[in-house]
């Protein structure tokens, strides 16, 4: 027995519906490159239905995470609820990376409490040397879920 193709490839959503994904979820891979290098990272997400925020957090001065912001041009993040083999949706957006200026951050920090997930990956006594914040405005939303 084959796959009906249309249940692998799965059913376009509308914007709306993509926004509403991105509502919900608190995380997804953040996609940056340097001259035809990738660099992809977890990260938790704030979304306030223009842009998504980011917050890097450094415990050592040479991160990897902000040397690929800083030189990627469009960024890609995508996200995907997977709740069984036939039970999934995905969400790519993608647009320009450009760090959070200071008057930004509350608007950030709204926007990462209304849905950011937050996991338990430093110790609280590990210094952080620095945290920043970023904010990819979408420029392109496109999203698909199973039948």
């Amino acid at each position: 027995m084959t796959a009906d193709p249309d249940t692998v490839r799965g059913v376009e959503m509308t914007r709306e519906t993509a926004g509403e994904i991105l509502s919900r979820e608190g995380y997804g891979v953040l996609s940056l490159a340097d001259d035809g290098i990738a660099h992809s990272l977890p990260m938790s997400f704030g979304y306030d239905g223009d842009r998504l925020y980011f917050v890097f957090l450094q415990s050592t001065a040479d991160s990897r995470k902000a040397w690929y912001a800083e030189r990627t041009a469009r960024a890609s993040f995508t996200v995907v609820a997977a709740r069984g083999k036939h039970d999934w949706e995905s969400v790519v957006v993608s647009g320009p990376l450009d760090p959070v200026e200071d008057d930004e951050w509350p608007a950030m920090r709204a926007a990462l409490e209304d849905n950011a997930w937050f996991p338990s990956l430093f110790s609280e006594a590990e210094p952080m040397t620095d945290v920043r914040g970023w904010s990819l405005l979408i420029e392109s939303i496109s999203g698909r879920r199973s039948r």
